[in-house]
């Protein structure tokens, strides 16, 4: 068997609530989350042993060692799968990192995706799915790489029937730390943070074959939990999603999981694409980008 690459895909929060924080700490989510058509590449050699090297316009920030969670989620997986083949990865890196999309979590899903194929491996093989929550929170929604209802801390996931949604993705180029956001809710282990009818009302979701529009219309009534302490530690968010709201067309905007990236959705691709060069060349220092989510 060659080389195999697999594409890493960037996560997008469409709405995320923090329903409150558990008494071990972690917090509880419900979270309708998809996937943008940007992504970094991972190909992996089995012939190889087990490293890494970091290509593309990431490199400089993405670590190569152990911290990585291309590494963390391979030698995971080796601890659960005796024998298991690994093998030399070269992640091509083109997501900004530290940004709510999840960059490194896919990049981790891609990994173990790969893995998976070389050792004949199903993708739900319970011992692939442990080591996803085991590697990190956003790891196991990446793993499927499909919109759905993501709740718990992460590990329970619906798929839905998402119709493909034009967007804008934006982020600053400010690294945002999650553990710094979460902390800036105030939530005590143990405490909620909504009630019951916040809960109900956060289920809410058009039914299978529910066009564009109509998902448009629902979504637009969500929130993002994370976005006003995300917007106390690093006030260029509001700037971002000034930037993205201030055109004609925009159906809504928000900021993506924990930030800075933030995202508008649009009704067709060409207003998306018109948008995504207004808002670059007014802020040549962002990273911009214009596309579909599904």
């Amino acid at each position: 068997m060659g080389e195999l690459t697999d594409i890493a895909r960037a996560k997008v929060n469409l709405t995320l609530r923090v329903l409150g924080r558990r008494p071990d700490g972690y917090h509880d989510l419900y979270s309708i989350v998809a996937f943008a058509d940007c992504a970094d590449r991972l190909t992996l050699d089995p012939h190889r042993d087990l490293g890494l090297t970091v290509t593309g316009p990431g490199a400089a920030v993405c670590g190569e060692g152990d911290d990585n969670l291309v590494i963390r989620a391979a030698r995971h997986l080796a601890e659960r799968v005796p024998g298991l083949r690994l093998g030399h990865f070269t992640l091509d890196k083109h997501l900004p990192v530290a940004a709510g999309i999840g960059g490194g979590s896919a990049d981790a899903a891609a990994a173990l995706r790969l893995l998976a194929k070389i050792n004949g491996l199903a993708t739900d093989d319970p011992r692939l799915v442990e080591t996803a929550r085991a590697t990190g929170a956003d790891v196991p929604v990446c793993v499927p790489s499909h919109a759905c209802v993501m709740s718990g801390v992460g590990e329970n996931l619906t798929i839905l029937d998402l119709p493909p949604l034009a967007c804008v993705l934006v982020n600053p180029r400010v690294a945002v730390a999650t553990k710094d956001v979460f902390a800036g809710l105030g939530l005590r282990a143990g405490e909620l943070r909504v009630g019951v009818g916040e809960m109900i009302e956060a289920v809410t979701l058009p039914k299978d074959g529910a066009s564009a529009s109509d998902w448009i219309t629902q979504l637009a009534m969500g929130v993002n939990h994370l976005e006003a302490p995300a917007l106390r530690v690093e006030p260029v968010i509001g700037e971002v999603l000034a930037a993205l709201r201030a055109h004609e067309g925009v159906r809504f905007a928000r900021m993506s999981g924990s930030g800075a990236t933030c995202f508008a959705v649009y009704d067709d691709v060409a207003t998306a694409k018109e948008i995504a060069g207004h808002v670059a060349q007014a802020h040549p220092q962002w990273w911009v980008h214009a596309g579909v989510l599904s």
